[in-house]
């Protein structure tokens, strides 16, 4: 297995250039944060920015815990990775995470100051020191399960050719995890059934008001909507409508992963 490292301190911008880095050097696999990653998917682990402190993401990041270094060594068995990229915060850090995973160390070393500019660096620190972002270098919709309730952007960078329309290049995550100085935050039940009842409403056909059951899972929220409904309405089309509101109005309002919407009609209504 050929193996190479991106060493920078923490905050200045690895995850943000791991993609492109990848492709220059012919890695198809990267490992970051605990995470195995091939083409804009996750094929094992555990993101260390879930973890609740800094300590518990250190260890997640080093593959600490045994099963989850399992894992993803059985994954990169699996998948006959010739070529991977680690990203890491020190030369030691690399090491761990190698013998971790049973697998060499690189044959080289590439720091984030012979990638990026002292002004993107800079940036970076700024970004991480203000308001506490971090960047997971794959699509949001692959890790949207695995982080319901957290702020939760994409990233896409684009590449435009003359006479051509622009094309996705790039596409990452940007991610405030739970054990950012700026705290955590938790949202009432009553706040997202007011939510997802206004956004109901707001479907041409429902009646304002009615209740709402919430069901919590690690992985995002079962809503279930008790309604009533316009005498005449076309029922199959207006709740479809309704399940796809309410669920997009949810997720934006909120940052939590919606896995279902589910609609009572318990009444009828006329003008």
């Amino acid at each position: 297995m050929r193996v190479l490292a991106l060493v920078g301190k923490s905050g200045t911008g690895k995850s943000h250039k791991a993609q492109q880095v990848a492709r220059q050097n012919g890695a198809r696999f990267i490992i970051d944060d605990g995470l195995l990653i091939h083409e804009n998917r996750v094929l094992a682990g555990y993101s260390a920015k879930r973890e609740s402190t800094r300590l518990g993401a250190i260890k997640r990041a080093i593959f600490y815990d045994p099963a989850h270094a399992t894992e993803v060594k059985s994954k990169l068995s699996e998948m006959k990775v010739e070529s991977l990229l680690i990203l890491g915060t020190s030369d030691s850090m690399i090491s761990a995470i190698c013998k971790a995973l049973a697998i060499p160390l690189p044959e080289t070393i590439i720091r984030i100051e012979d990638v990026s500019t002292p002004q993107e660096i800079n940036t970076a620190r700024m970004i991480r020191k203000s308001k506490g972002k971090h960047v997971i270098p794959v699509p949001t919709l692959e890790i949207k399960k695995d982080f319901s309730g957290f702020f939760l952007d994409p990233l896409r960078i684009f590449r435009k050719q003359k006479g051509q329309p622009a094309k996705i290049v790039e596409e990452k995550s940007v991610v405030r995890p739970t054990y950012s100085y700026m705290g955590r935050y938790t949202i009432n039940d009553g706040t997202i059934s007011q939510i997802a009842l206004h956004a109901a409403s707001q479907v041409p056909g429902i009646k304002p008001g009615g209740r709402v059951y919430i069901e919590n899972y690690t992985s995002g929220v079962v809503l279930k909507l008790e309604l009533a409904v316009l005498y005449g309405t076309f029922l199959p089309q207006v709740l479809q409508q309704v399940q796809e509101k309410v669920s997009q109005v949810i997720e934006y309002m909120t940052g939590l992963n919606v896995l279902k919407v589910n609609i009572v009609v318990k009444s009828v209504y006329f003008n």
